[in-house]
């Protein structure tokens, strides 16, 4: 006798709602200016299309010099059938084709999650972008002192600050050169400075993983070189130190594993 599996129904997709011109400007217009007053987001120029009733966020890398990659980052779904207030849906692609939902609300509840995402969904950045988001004029380097084991603080709170708002207010490193690595920051990676250089100019952080059941580990170093930052995935058994991973890299002509 053969038992036959029983495998749960897949849920459905939700249907699709057919906005109008006007609906679908009003919500466009809406992502725009969310984008536009995010620190973060405009400044790793994310862009917002529609196509096909649905709207994609979406972000370029820059690969090599040749080689350029465009990053569907999400995409928001007009909800045919919605509770009042809750008619859109942001999900973010897991896999080729395999969509999953992160929240089901209004335009300006969509973009403000985007905005602020922490965990790495969309960039990791959420804190920093809130950090600058307080500020009134252009984007400034606040205060921020080293203590000691690595920790950074603001001067004039004392408060505590993220590896990303260190990486910015007392390094000056550039917003999309501290998002990267991406794919580390997909899988929600956690960044800890290990070690600074004497000048200031090397960083190297530890991204680990956020679950006892995900034992991954890597390293990465931020490096200032003729006046510009940029960033180099450090194999493993050539990042326990900066002079390590920065003599492996001048063997490899400064490119990364």
């Amino acid at each position: 006798m053969r038992w036959k599996n029983q495998w749960p129904e897949r849920e459905p997709r939700p249907k699709v709602k057919k906005l109008s011109n006007v609906e679908k400007k009003k919500i466009l217009a809406t992502f725009e200016q969310g984008i536009e007053t995010s620190p973060v987001l405009s400044a790793l120029d994310v862009q917002v299309y529609s196509r096909r009733g649905r709207f994609y966020f979406e972000k370029e890398w820059q690969i090599s010099d040749e080689l350029l990659e465009i990053e569907t980052i999400g995409r928001v779904t007009p909800l045919a059938e919605a509770d009042f207030g809750e008619d859109i849906l942001l999900e973010v692609e897991k896999n080729k084709g395999n969509w999953y939902s992160v929240i089901q609300g209004t335009a300006e509840a969509i973009i403000k999650k985007i905005a602020n995402d922490t965990k790495g969904t969309f960039h990791g950045l959420g804190v920093l972008n809130q950090n600058l988001s307080n500020m009134v004029t252009d984007l400034i380097q606040m205060e921020v002192e080293m203590q000691d084991e690595l920790e950074f603080v603001y001067t004039e709170t004392g408060t505590k600050c993220t590896t990303q708002e260190a990486l910015f207010h007392f390094f000056g490193t550039p917003i999309d050169i501290i998002a990267e690595p991406r794919q580390w920051y997909i899988y929600h990676r956690t960044p800890t400075i290990v070690e600074v250089s004497e000048d200031r100019s090397s960083v190297l952080v530890q991204f680990t993983a956020n679950s006892f059941s995900d034992s991954f580990g890597g390293r990465c170093l931020y490096v200032k070189k003729d006046n510009e930052w940029d960033i180099f995935i450090i194999k493993p058994n050539q990042s326990s130190n900066i002079i390590t991973a920065t003599t492996w890299l001048e063997k490899r002509n400064w490119e990364e594993w």
